[in-house]
């Protein structure tokens, strides 16, 4: 797996146990997925995503969005 899949793997499972947890819990789990919501288009648009800092650290090889 490259970064960038790791970057959208991650997003998408937040995105959507954040919204299974607002229907279940509490509608104020929205905020985590508008964060990753906006945080999606400053990353493709600037290329500095926190997460993806975090993955390069972790050792997973670079992709083509993230270097």
């Amino acid at each position: 797996m490259n970064l960038d899949r790791a970057v959208l793997a991650l997003a998408g499972t937040i995105t959507l146990t954040s919204a299974l947890f607002a229907a279940l819990i509490s509608p104020w789990r929205l905020l985590l997925t508008g964060f990753v919501g906006l945080n999606l288009p400053q990353s493709a648009s600037t290329g500095v995503c926190p997460a993806a800092a975090v993955f390069r650290h972790m050792g997973v090889d670079a992709g083509c969005a993230f270097r």
